[in-house]
């Protein structure tokens, strides 16, 4: 079966684990070759190993999105690695969940640095590269918490932001052969969403339980479900589509 990424090369944000982890494995079943994105070295590391066993090249690299100068060294690696650089996934990301009257200045400025100032950093620094060879994919990760969630006014304003980021780039690097389209998950199945059931005091597979009652496809998501349509995105099935925002939810809408 023919692969549908052979020899494009991918920069995963936030790879780790989770939905990071999961869509780099997915792109690279498909023959792109992985370079991954994060602040755990180990995790990375873990994912790059696991990757080449497909037979594709890996380059795990540990980089603070937030951070300007790390972003433009690490666009510097890949393209001195590859050559080139085809496709973008902004998934890194952080949460910091309370009722706005407890959160902080800190609690803030983190989600919002990581989710949007991370993808603005990431997306201009890899576009240089796209623009010059005439073809590019970017893929933001939203989440149907950008409808608005009790509790999480910093993660729901980031994941909203990440939208208009979307429909602005696909308008501006649409003329340079760039699609830019989102994904916004609504409950997967990962280390962050087990950790705000414990926080709420929840046992996290019966928190699982029922929110998977509340989905229309009586389901809760696995990270896997998500890396699947990002892969779509980044294929040519889905080149005449761009500044979209796809809700990976179970059902329909934004609150599915």
């Amino acid at each position: 079966m023919t692969q549908q990424l052979g020899s494009r090369v991918a920069l995963v944000t936030g790879a780790a684990r989770g939905i990071g982890a999961a869509t780099a494995l997915r792109l690279a079943e498909e023959g792109a070759h992985i370079c991954l994105c994060d602040l755990e070295e180990e995790g990375v590391q873990q994912v790059a190993a696991e990757i080449r066993k497909l037979g594709v090249e890996a380059l795990p690299l540990r980089c603070d999105v937030t951070d300007k100068g790390e972003v433009e060294v690490m666009i510097g690696k890949i393209i001195d690695r590859f050559g080139r650089l085809d496709i973008l996934i902004n998934n890194a990301g952080v949460i910091r969940d309370n009722l706005l009257f407890k959160m902080s200045d800190e609690d803030w400025d983190a989600v919002m640095n990581v989710h949007l100032k991370g993808a603005f950093l990431c997306s201009r620094a890899a576009q240089k590269q796209m623009v010059a060879q005439q073809f590019g994919k970017i893929v933001n990760l939203s989440s149907t918490s950008a409808a608005g969630r009790r509790g999480q006014a910093n993660y729901a304003a980031a994941k909203a932001g990440i939208q208009g980021f979307t429909r602005t780039l696909a308008l501006e690097l649409g003329p340079f052969n760039i699609n830019v389209n989102a994904v916004a998950p609504g409950f997967i199945d990962t280390e962050m969403t087990r950790s705000v059931a414990e926080r709420l005091g929840y046992d996290p597979d019966e928190f699982k339980r029922s929110r998977a009652e509340q989905i229309a496809l009586r389901r809760i998501g696995q990270p896997r479900d998500v890396a699947n349509v990002v892969c779509f995105l980044c294929s040519e099935d889905s080149s005449y589509l761009s500044g979209q925002v796809l809700y990976v939810s179970g059902g329909p809408g934004p609150l599915g």
